[in-house]
C-alpha cells in the first residue's frame, strides 16, 4: 500500500507522507521515494516539490522495528535514505520540507537536503538517535555538521534534544517557524512564490554549489564558468533581463 500521496497544483508537486502513526521510515517508503522524486525532477510542468507529513509528525525517524535487526542486509537497504537526500539535492528546482509536525532523526535528515525548510511551531526538531545507542548515520552525521559547524552538530547529536521550533530556528537547522493552524496555506504560498521563480536558474545554481563545494578555489570557479555558460543559453535568463530592461515583471517558464 503505498505511503506517499502526490498532487499537484500549478506547478507545484506535493509529496505528502502517510504511514501512520508515525511516519516512520522503512525499506518500502524509501523505494517509492526513489520512485517518485525522479518523474517530478524531469517533469517541465513542475516547478517547485514539495515534502510534507500527516498528523503529529513530518517524519519520527527510522522505523525501530525494523533497525532492530542489525544484519548488513536490512542495514544496507535502510541506508538507502541517503540516495532519497542525494535526489533531492540533485534535483534541478527547488524541494520544500513542510515540516508539520515533529520532525526526528532520518526525517532532520530528509529536511537538511532540502532548499527550504518551514516547521510548524508546535513541532520539534532533533537527532534523537543517541537515545538507542546509535547515532545520525544517513547523512545526519555529515550535513549536520556543514550547515552549523562540527561542535554545535556534535553537541546536537550527543545530547539528542528535540529542539522547540523557535530553537531550531534561531541556530538555523529551519528557514521559518510557521503557525501549525495555518501551515498548509503557508506552506502553498511559500511554494508558489519559489515555483514562480526562474527555475532553470535555480537548477543550475544548485549544481554549481553541489559540484563546487569544498573544491579549491581555482577548480570551483571552472565549475561555476561551466554553470555560467548552461545559464546564458537558458530563455528564462533572456526573458528575466528583457522584463528588467522592459519594465515590467518577468514571466519565467522554468527553461
Amino acid at each position: 500500500m503505498s505511503v506517499l500521496q502526490v498532487s499537484h497544483e500549478n506547478a507545484v508537486a506535493t509529496v505528502r507522507i502517510d504511514r501512520p502513526p508515525a511516519n516512520a521510515v522503512d525499506p518500502a517508503m524509501i523505494e517509492e521515494f526513489l520512485a517518485v522524486l525522479p518523474p517530478l525532477a524531469v517533469d517541465p510542468a513542475v516547478r517547485a516539490i514539495v515534502v510534507t507529513g500527516t498528523g503529529r509528525f513530518f517524519v519520527a525517524g527510522a522505523d525501530i522495528a525494523v533497525m532492530r535487526d542489525l544484519s548488513a542486509g536490512t542495514q544496507d537497504r535502510m541506508r538507502r535514505w541517503i540516495e532519497v537526500q542525494r535526489m533531492i539535492e540533485r534535483a534541478p528546482k527547488p524541494v520544500i520540507a513542510g515540516m508539520n509536525g515533529h520532525t526526528l532523526g532520518g526525517g532532520a535528515e530528509l529536511a537538511l537536503a532540502c532548499d527550504l525548510r518551514l516547521l510548524a511551531d508546535t513541532a520539534t526538531f532533533g537527532f534523537p538517535e543517541i537515545a538507542l545507542g546509535l547515532f545520525p548515520g544517513a547523512g545526519g552525521s555529515q550535513r549536520l555538521p556543514r550547515l552549523v559547524g562540527p561542535h554545535v552538530a556534535t553537541k546536537l547529536m550527543i545530547s539528542g534534544e528535540r529542539l522547540p521550533a523557535e530553537r531550531a530556528l534561531a541556530l538555523g537547522l529551519v528557514d521559518d517557524v510557521v503557525p501549525a493552524a495555518t501551515f498548509d496555506a503557508a506552506l502553498a504560498d511559500e511554494a508558489a512564490r519559489w515555483a514562480a521563480k526562474p527555475t532553470a536558474a535555480i537548477g543550475l545554481l544548485k549544481r554549481v554549489v553541489d559540484d563546487g563545494w569544498g573544491r579549491p578555489l581555482p577548480e570551483a570557479l571552472a565549475v561555476e564558468a561551466d554553470g555560467v555558460r548552461a545559464l546564458t543559453a537558458t530563455a528564462d535568463a533572456a526573458e528575466g533581463l528583457q522584463a528588467f530592461l522592459d519594465r515590467r515583471e518577468p514571466r519565467f517558464r522554468g527553461r
